[in-house]
């Protein structure tokens, strides 16, 4: 019971969220509508999972929401093109990599700072896009949008697609060695190197991991509409980051459940849709969510110094 603690209290927090929206606002759960606020949280969940390998193998990223905006740009431009969505998908998931594997190598093998790194790129390629795009919205051809389908089956590709990659995610963090080679990189590289782990190479993988992440989320937030804009990342970094801290990802590194992610994210999530159900004014957002992100970091603290005990 205390080993998911976090994960306990954030779903307790979110199933009270969900019976006072049952209660004070049902025409919340109008099938369609809550539907399409899922779909819509698809790209971050996606993103938040690779965002939570990094901060548990001790590592940080904010290049995140840059790499989605420049993925979703490629992948864009490849559909514009004529070429068909198959091979846009695939033009943004090897842009991932490849940034992902950048930021790898800088942080890995030549040891700098993650947070340095990932400024650096993070800078670099919101300005390779602004001189690329400049401001421009990118126009998609028909066929695009929900995979070419109608919007419910689209919707149910885009929702099945992420839970599938969340579950099997998470079954590989606990049962196959790489899920435990990052945990022990994150617990303690040195420890994990006598123990016969190469860190560097764990780290890098993680790092590459997390760009192919972020084209595949840049892919779905792509097929959700007609056009495309060059910073439709904007702010993805402190979505997917304050997911994975609120929902018990320790920003030391070493612990945390991809579970916990999920739970972060829908509470995060729900709080602005909540607002105005309960005709509030929609600025307290920022506020609420940094409450709950605060005294999550006040709560790991604390925890960690009573282990130290």
């Amino acid at each position: 019971m205390n080993k998911y603690f976090r994960e306990l209290t954030v779903a307790a927090a979110l199933g009270l969220l969900m019976l006072g929206l049952a209660i004070l606002a049902p025409h919340f759960f109008q099938f369609q509508p809550f539907i399409s606020r899922l779909t819509s949280q698809m790209p971050a969940l996606v993103a938040a999972i690779g965002i939570a390998l990094i901060i548990i193998s001790r590592q940080i990223d904010i290049s995140i929401g840059s790499q989605f905006s420049m993925c979703a740009i490629i992948a864009g431009v490849t559909a514009a093109s004529g070429l068909p969505l198959g091979v846009a998908i695939f033009a943004a998931l090897g842009a991932g990599a490849m940034m992902g594997a950048l930021n790898g190598v800088l942080v890995a093998y030549l040891g700098l700072p993650s947070i340095v790194v990932t400024l650096a790129t993070m800078v670099t390629w919101q300005e390779a896009l602004r001189l690329w795009q400049q401001g421009r919205l990118l126009n998609l051809p028909k066929g695009i949008q929900w995979f070419g389908l109608s919007q419910p089956a689209g919707q149910t590709i885009v929702i099945s697609l992420a839970f599938i990659l969340l579950i099997g995610a998470a079954w590989a963090m606990k049962n196959l060695a790489a899920g435990r080679f990052i945990y022990a990189t994150g617990t303690d590289a040195e420890a994990a190197r006598l123990a016969g782990i190469d860190p560097k190479r764990t780290t890098f993988g993680v790092f590459v991991l997390m760009g192919i992440l972020a084209g595949l989320a840049a892919v779905f937030n792509l097929v959700q509409s007609p056009q495309v804009q060059p910073n439709c990342g904007d702010g993805l970094e402190l979505k997917t980051i304050a997911a994975a801290v609120v929902g018990g990802v320790a920003i030391s590194g070493g612990r945390g459940t991809l579970w916990g992610v999920l739970l972060g994210m829908l509470l995060l999530a729900n709080v602005n849709p909540a607002l105005t159900h309960f005709h509030q004014p929609p600025y307290w957002e920022k506020a609420i969510q940094g409450l709950v992100i605060l005294l999550a970091v006040v709560a790991d603290g604390i925890r960690s110094r009573k282990a130290r005990l």
